[in-house]
Order: structure tokens, then sequence, then C-alpha cells
């Protein structure tokens, strides 16, 4: 069943101007999404410090918190998405995650953070599946990669202007503002998506897939494993990377928290939105040639990454560390162009929220319920011999992870092509 203001695919709204001012605030809603799901990071050094937590109890917060309600309720949402209006569906989710991140503001203790940031995950259970569904339905495949490369523009945009504005916020008010601030902004957002974003027409009108059948559809699909895992794994040290970086230049080079929201900010503005179009508009390209180029891109990328953010993690200077981290940055998102494209041609269109809830919620359990945990525990441990350092040694281990990301990525270039829907 879908709302009533479909739209028809001959009206001027389809358009490529229409379909650019889409896109764009598409952009701004993801952009959002990250802001708030980001911030935590920058905020973690005067949490734990007005509310007495460990680096551990940090994790937690910033990892499972959040993706205990995000994964779990990210498949139904998906499957209504391929039923109901995609654009209330983001709508609803807007204004929800907005506000439980205001809500964060008002915490006193980490019972209550950690529920808000529950709150959080629940909003934005339904913000991005229904989104990639959009785009597959309003673009061609001919520019479907760089598309979605745009969309996930809202990945190092939203990073950045969490750790920028949220350091700043704090630095001159407090961590309670920089939470509010944003959530109130997100909440104002809401109507004017709701307003002038309309349903599009679904590229095929047949009916829709029962659940159980499109879980077992994929489930039967070994490329849709081998990318979930091959980008879950990925996920895990980027989520782990974008948590506790501002801690590690705190801690390691002995920044203050205005020059941590520039300095941070600026590597996941640059290295982010390099890193992205990158990947999108080489998976448009190559793919002409063999779809082999979906996953190998990202391959090949995180191969790079490897030695580039161990040389990060070892530098002796806030400027080395600047330049090597940036790098790593962009080469570690170059797989959302060409993964997620991939991951809409593995299943029919009327399951495509379907077959992306499915891959967000491998993706973020893994990535986003044990990166931020992993470091954090990892860091815990090893204090008792590195101290202050300690963090250091825990972002070089979890670099590994990148090696079985790359494994899974070599595996799924052998499936692509059997397994591909047009």
């Amino acid at each position: 069943m879908l709302a009533p203001e479909v739209l028809d695919a001959g009206r001027p709204q389809t358009g490529a101007r229409y379909r650019a001012y889409v896109l764009v605030l598409l952009v701004l809603v993801y952009t959002f999404n990250f802001i708030d799901r980001q911030i935590l990071g920058v905020l973690a050094p005067a949490i734990k410090a007005e509310l007495h937590l460990s680096d551990t109890q940090l994790g937690l917060m910033g990892g499972l918190a959040f993706a205990l309600f995000y994964t779990g309720l990210g498949i139904p949402i998906g499957w209504l998405a391929d039923r109901w209006s995609r654009t209330w569906i983001m709508t609803l989710a807007l204004t929800l995650w907005s506000g439980f991140s205001a809500a964060c503001g008002l915490a006193g203790s980490f019972t209550q953070l950690f529920l808000c940031r529950m709150g959080v995950g629940f909003g934005e259970a339904g913000g991005v599946a229904p989104a990639y569904s959009l785009i597959s339905d309003l673009f061609p495949p001919r520019a479907r990669a760089r598309a979605l490369a745009i969309y996930s523009f809202g990945i190092p945009l939203g990073s950045a202007m969490g750790v920028l504005f949220g350091g700043l916020i704090a630095s001159h008010v407090n961590w309670r503002a920089a939470f509010i601030t944003v959530g109130l902004a997100g909440v104002l957002l809401a109507p004017l998506f709701r307003l002038t974003v309309k349903e599009p027409q679904r590229l095929k009108a047949d009916v829709p897939v029962p659940m159980g059948a499109a879980l077992t559809r994929l489930a039967r699909t070994p490329s849709f494993w081998l990318l979930s895992l091959g980008a879950a794994s990925s996920s895990t040290v980027s989520y782990g990377l974008m948590f506790w970086l501002p801690s590690f230049f705190l801690r390691s080079f002995h920044l203050t928290l205005p020059q941590v929201s520039f300095y941070f900010g600026a590597i996941l503005l640059i290295g982010g939105l390099a890193g992205v179009w990158a990947g999108g508009w080489l998976a448009d390209r190559l793919s002409m040639r063999s779809r082999k180029a979906y996953p190998l891109i990202p391959a090949v990328a995180f191969a790079l990454t490897i030695p580039l953010a161990v040389a990060g993690g070892m530098a002796p200077s806030p400027m080395a560390g600047f330049f090597l981290f940036l790098i790593p940055q962009a080469l570690g998102l170059m797989w959302l162009g060409p993964v997620i494209t991939a991951v809409q041609h593995l299943a029919p269109a009327r399951m495509r929220s379907t077959a992306s809830s499915a891959f967000l919620f491998i993706n973020n359990l893994i990535g986003i319920g044990s990166g931020t945990l992993l470091f954090g525990f990892l860091s815990d441990v090893l204090t008792r011999r590195f101290g202050a350092e300690a963090l250091r040694y825990s972002i070089l281990s979890g670099l590994s992870l990148y090696l079985l990301a790359i494994l899974f990525l070599l595996l799924a270039s052998r499936t692509i092509e059997k397994d591909w829907v047009d």
C-alpha cells in the first residue's frame, strides 16, 4: 500500500532539477543522521569526566546502545518501506532520532544516557534503507553509484560537523548544550522534508514480496553475505576510529578540545568527501567493463589503508598524524558507493528496501555494535602496560580487521556476476 502522494513517472517533479533537489535534501537528512550518531565521540572526554565513566562504558554508549534498536528495527522498517510511503517513514525517523539526541543533553547518569542513545538508534533505524530505495527509483542505473555516493556524503559531512560543532559548543558552553542544539536543529528539518519530497513511482509495479520470502532469497545469495560481512569488518574499524580518534588526539597529541574539533573535523570532511566520491565515480566507470569492480574497488582501497593507518597511529606529531590519517579516511570510505549499489542489484525492485535494511543490519550490528566497544575494551586492558598511550595500541590492533574485509570482498568478486539482478 502506498501513500496517496505517489508521483507519476511523467510529472515534472521527476525531472533532473527535482531529482537534484531531493538528493541534496536526502544528503542533509543523512548529515544530521551522522551528526547525532558521531557527536558522542568528541564529547566523550567531557562526559567521562562528569559522569565518572570508564572507556568500556563509553564504548557501550557509542556502539551497543545505538546498535540495539538501530539494527533490530531496520529489517521490519525496510519491509514496511517496500509497501508504504518512504518519505513518511523518513520524516518520522528524523523527528525521533533528533528528539532523542536532544534528550541526551538532559541525562544525569550512565543509564539515562544509554537509554537516550538507544532512542537515537530507534529513530535512525528508519533513516537509511528507505533513502537507498528512493535514490534507486529516482536515478537511472548508469548514474546510480554516483548518486548513492553523493548521498553518502552525509557520512563525512555529518561526522565532521558533529566533531566541529559538538567540540566548539562543548568548549564554550558544555556537552549538554551540544546535544540539545544539534537535536533541535534536526527536529526543525523534518517538516521541510515532509512537505517538499514526494513519494516517487516504484520502478516496477509487481506485488511486494513477503518478508520471509525476501529474506530467504537474500540468505541464498552468496554475494549478499560476502558484501555484508566485508562491509561490516571495515565498519568495525571505521566506527571505532571515528569514536576514539578524538580521545587519542587529546591523550597522545595533547591537543585541546577546540583544536581536536578543527583537526579531526578536517580529516573527516576532506578525506571522507574525496573517498566517497572516488568510490562511486570508479564504480560507475569500471563496472561498465565488469561487475566485479563493485567489490574489487573497496578491496584494493582497504589494502592501501592498512599501512597508512598504522603509520598514522605511530605518528610522532599532530602534523604528521593529520596527513597519515587523511588518506586512510578517504580509502576507508570508498566502499560506500560500490557496495551499496551492488546490494541494490541483488534483489528485485520491490525488495530493495528489505535488502538494504538486511545489509545494514549485518553491517551495523557488527560495525557499530562492536567497533567502539572493542577499541574501548582493548584500551582499558592495555592501560596496565602502556598507560596514556594504550588507546594508540588499541587502534593499531583493530586495524587488522581490514584484512578480513579484503578476504570477503575478494570472494564476492567471484559471485557477483551470477547473483546480479537488473
